[in-house]
């Protein structure tokens, strides 16, 4: 007796962010884990549900640039991230931390 083969596909984010809100959730979602390569991450899966070809034309690098720049493995340029975030339409912003919620505590340093 054979057992049925199973197929799976691989999960794909981008396939899912149908919206600009959705875009934009996701991002903002990924931000306040306040880990980059999550962020990155997530930047990368935007910009494959609007387009890379589109997005490459507009920041003025090739298609195949632009993927390997937001490649896991890579450490992309702030300047670049900021280029890449406005191409999109989510520029990078900087707002204060919301009153009723107390700021993250740090660590207190070693006492020597």
């Amino acid at each position: 007796m054979t057992k049925p083969k199973i197929g799976f596909t691989r999960f794909d984010a981008a396939e899912y962010l149908e919206t600009e809100e959705d875009m934009a959730e996701f991002l903002a979602a990924s931000l306040e884990m306040g880990d980059l390569k999550v962020f990155l991450a997530a930047l990368s899966t935007v910009a494959r549900a609007k387009g890379m070809t589109k997005l490459a034309q507009e920041v003025g690098v090739a298609r195949e640039s632009l993927y390997k720049t937001l490649a896991a493995e890579t450490k992309p340029r702030f300047e670049t991230v900021f280029k890449l975030s406005r191409a999109l339409g989510y520029p990078l912003t900087i707002a204060p931390r919301n009153a009723s919620s107390p700021p993250k505590a740090s660590p207190e340093p070693p006492v020597i």
